[in-house]
């Protein structure tokens, strides 16, 4: 068996520590440092935005968009709890949408505005463009993991694309079971995404942890029946408040694993990304 400790204090049900044989991972603040290109991104929907809607938008716009999109009044900072932080693509061109709606445009206008915002934004941020930096001390967790025989995989709100990428940039793809995106159904926050993403693993709920940066993360887990649920603070300039009931932690060295599975425990390392159910 395999056992996570969190600063030397082990994890599960006290007298009873959890049989750990697969760690979830939420990506944006969690894995990968995203604020600077999240804020690069809503910067530049923002921009299209106003240029789309003309003489309608101008400052009101702006700060509708600011606000919904979770950008600090001051700039430089994304509100980690935001709409730009947590919530998948489509979410968000749904409340650009809502904020043109709310400066004289119909929907259906509104709507085709979104639209094309996102997709000259997207041009604005060419796939060649960096990607996002993984937090501190992630690899050698990942190493650690790895050495133990515990599996890994991602579960995020970004598309499978967004999270290969990351993951091939970082040279982790060889590190990770199996990948859980906005492109599966259900999504994350619904409970069920946890289920379907631990039977293609292979492992029961009751022997996974989850470490992610929102609450909704942390209580889908725990309604899925996830042994050990960990909130992670490190990945965003502003404080990430999260539920106290939660155990925290601010830097992966922090946690370690000690114990192995045996053999004939294990599942297949190799990549499950099976086709989306949409």
């Amino acid at each position: 068996m395999a056992i996570l400790f969190l600063r030397g204090e082990p994890l599960g049900a006290v007298g009873n520590p959890a049989n750990i044989r697969a760690v979830l991972f939420d990506k944006d603040g969690t894995m990968s440092r995203s604020e600077p290109q999240l804020l690069a991104l809503a910067t530049a929907r923002i921009s299209h935005s106003l240029t789309l809607s003309g003489e309608r938008g101008g400052e009101h716009l702006a700060d509708l968009l600011r606000r919904t999109y979770g950008l600090h009044p001051e700039g430089g900072s994304l509100d980690p709890a935001g709409i730009t932080a947590v919530a998948a693509r489509d979410h968000n061109l749904i409340s650009t949408a809502v904020a043109l709606t709310q400066v004289g445009h119909g929907w259906p206008e509104s709507l085709a505005m979104a639209h094309e915002t996102f997709r000259l934004a997207d041009l604005d941020l060419p796939p060649g463009t960096p990607g996002a930096e993984m937090t501190e001390g992630l690899s050698d967790f990942l190493a650690a993991l790895h050495t133990s025989a515990v599996h890994c995989a991602v579960i995020s709100n970004d598309d499978c694309l967004g999270i290969q990428r990351f993951l091939d940039q970082h040279g982790f793809s060889g590190q990770i079971a199996a990948i859980w995106s906005a492109e599966h159904q259900p999504r994350k926050p619904d409970p069920k995404a946890i289920l379907h993403l631990c039977q293609g693993l292979g492992v029961a709920p009751a022997n996974c942890a989850l470490v992610g940066d929102a609450n909704s993360d942390l209580r889908m887990a725990q309604s899925a029946g996830v042994a050990v649920v960990l909130g992670y603070r490190g990945g965003w300039q502003r404080p990430v408040l999260l539920d106290d009931d939660f155990p925290l932690l601010d830097h992966w060295c922090e946690l370690s694993v000690e114990g192995a599975l045996k053999p004939d425990e294990g599942v297949s390392m190799e990549t499950q990304q099976s086709n989306p159910e949409t």
